[in-house]
């Protein structure tokens, strides 16, 4: 083979990979391991990500997602969140992040959102957030008034929750379960039935306080944002995510497909998300 043919192949082959390349950081994949991660410190503090799970969930739920970052390096911790009413779980987590020396990308899940949106106000240390379909409520919202017109939320309570007192609720308010079909086929949709039938299983009830209390902060309009919208997601609308997001002026990525648990089915994509913020913050 010539020399100018090689060439012309050679050409060729770095103009394919790059254009792969910018696909998949466009658009997250599995095949991505942790996006820009590692990335060049520039003589700053790393900063440690803190990941906020959601309702009816725990801190495994970002086992994927902290697994990587801590191979490429980072600090990552998984925090709980309590799901007993919104001013709370903001206020645990405001205290967790004081003990937290150096910058923090904060991360927070459905949910999870409403609380680091409030928690991240008290907590100059927080330097960037990041929203995995999540809650990302202004001031007097609640997070019930988010999920969006065709959420699988908006049927019959009867249908959708097992409802169960606890010790010393606020009044009227009681723990929620969510029923297996609804969790199977909406919350979990994109898991191997398996996967989906034991996280049913092994899920944390959150009160309703935690979905109707309004919230009193809006960190976000201060802190700069991304977001991760999963366009499969049955339980915050991607309408409504996307219309949050827009508010916030947050950047977003639309991931093809998941589900309101793609954290779980396709953590590398939501890492990749977070290396972004990481990243940030490491350049500031």
């Amino acid at each position: 083979m010539n020399r100018t043919r090689t060439g012309m192949m050679i050409a060729m082959v770095t103009a394919l990979t790059t254009a792969v390349t910018t696909a998949v950081t466009t658009h997250p994949t599995d095949a991505e391991v942790s996006g820009p991660l590692p990335c060049p410190s520039a003589g700053a503090a790393k900063p440690t990500v803190v990941l906020v799970h959601g309702a009816w969930a725990d801190t495994s739920s970002w086992n994927g997602e902290a697994d990587a970052l801590r191979r490429a390096g980072y600090t990552a911790r998984s925090i709980a969140n309590p799901l007993r009413g919104l001013d709370g779980d903001a206020a645990a987590v405001a205290d967790f992040l004081k003990t937290v020396s150096g910058p923090v990308v904060l991360v927070g899940h459905s949910y999870g959102g409403s609380v680091i949106t409030n928690a991240a106000a008290a907590a100059p240390n927080v330097k960037a957030l990041v929203y995995v379909d999540a809650a990302v409520p202004d001031t007097g919202e609640t997070t019930a008034q988010l999920s969006g017109s065709g959420s699988a939320l908006n049927g019959d309570p009867a249908s959708l929750y097992d409802k169960v007192s606890y010790s010393n609720a606020p009044q009227g308010a009681s723990d929620l379960y969510l029923k297996k079909d609804v969790f199977v086929g909406s919350f979990a949709s994109d898991l191997p039935r398996d996967t989906a039938v034991r996280l049913w299983a092994s899920q944390r009830a959150a009160s309703t306080s935690a979905f109707q209390t309004p919230s009193r902060s809006a960190a976000w309009k201060k802190i700069p944002s991304w977001y991760f919208v999963s366009t499969g997601d049955r339980i915050i609308t991607p309408a409504s995510q996307l219309s949050m997001a827009k508010r916030a002026r947050s950047k977003v990525t639309k991931f093809a497909g998941g589900s309101h648990l793609t954290l779980v089915s396709h953590p590398d994509a939501v890492t990749s998300v977070i290396a972004s913020a990481v990243c940030s913050v490491k350049a500031g």
